[in-house]
């Protein structure tokens, strides 16, 4: 069965860097889109990024600082966060469906499989 496991979250302070990554298994790696979202506590869950192929898109919140990435030899998927900033404190999920992305690719409801999340949390 699909599986998607998140790792590299932790603490961090304003300005640092963190590297996410999410190891897919149980289905063909390719071609899936993958994303990742992000939900702090008390809000909605929220859109980073996407990627299909070598196709990105981003978040306006976190463009020109996060970097999604994928390595299709080892079946993962990565977030590379930089410049971080309090706001970006939250639960971070990575996410997958099968095919290229649709109109609607920042929706959670677009996303057949989940990963059970990593925490993120930037102090000021």
């Amino acid at each position: 069965r699909v599986q998607l496991v998140e790792s590299g979250g932790g603490s961090v302070q304003a300005g640092g860097s963190l590297r996410l990554s999410c190891a897919a298994s149980g289905y063909t790696y390719n071609p899936y889109s993958m994303a990742w979202f992000r939900q702090a506590p008390g809000k909605e869950r929220e859109w980073v990024a996407t990627i299909y192929t070598s196709n990105t898109y981003y978040a306006a919140s976190v463009e020109g600082r996060f970097t999604i990435s994928r390595d299709n030899i080892k079946s993962t998927l990565y977030l590379q966060m930089n410049s971080l900033k309090p706001e970006d404190t939250a639960m971070y999920y990575c996410a997958a469906k099968p095919g290229r992305p649709g109109l609607f690719f920042g929706r959670a409801g677009e996303y057949t499989y989940w990963g059970q999340g990593t925490q993120v949390t930037v102090s000021s």
